[in-house]
């Protein structure tokens, strides 16, 4: 079965953060593929992942300059998720990366380190058009709720 998520790291130091977005895609039962591939060390293997994808969602957990949700989103129109990574600078400078896109090539970005914020906004963009994942998410809030 294809990914409908497709998630991407600069680095393989971000797999703590990559583990925070899988466990909740599968408890929500998605399938999904993860990639290392950096925006400036492998700008064409980043280009040709993004451009093969049949996801519906792309998570892109960046550092330091945090170029790689950017440069996703060039390739694309799926929608992108930039999750900054506190490296440096306390993660200003990924958040800013990815929060600053330029007019045209919009980046949804959640908090510093923050995996699970990343995997439940794709699920809420798979939500839209499948009611299973737009059930489990309701029943999810009501949990986090009591």
């Amino acid at each position: 079965m294809a990914e409908r998520v497709l998630i991407l790291s600069g680095s393989k130091s971000d797999e703590a953060i990559v583990k925070d977005i899988t466990k909740v895609l599968d408890e929500f039962g998605v399938e999904w593929k993860y990639e290392v591939a950096s925006a400036h060390r492998n700008p064409g293997k980043v280009e040709k992942i993004v451009k093969s994808t049949f996801a519906d969602a792309i998570i892109a957990v960046a550092g330091l300059s945090a170029a790689l949700p950017g440069v996703c989103a060039s390739h694309t129109l799926v929608p992108v998720i930039g999750v900054p990574v506190s490296a440096k600078l306390n993660g200003l400078d990924a958040l800013l990366s990815i929060a600053q896109m330029p007019p045209g090539i919009p980046v949804a970005c959640v908090g510093l380190d923050n995996g699970k914020n990343a995997a439940l906004l794709a699920l809420q963009i798979l939500g839209i058009e499948d009611k299973e994942i737009e059930g489990k998410l309701l029943k999810y809030r009501e949990e986090m709720r009591k």
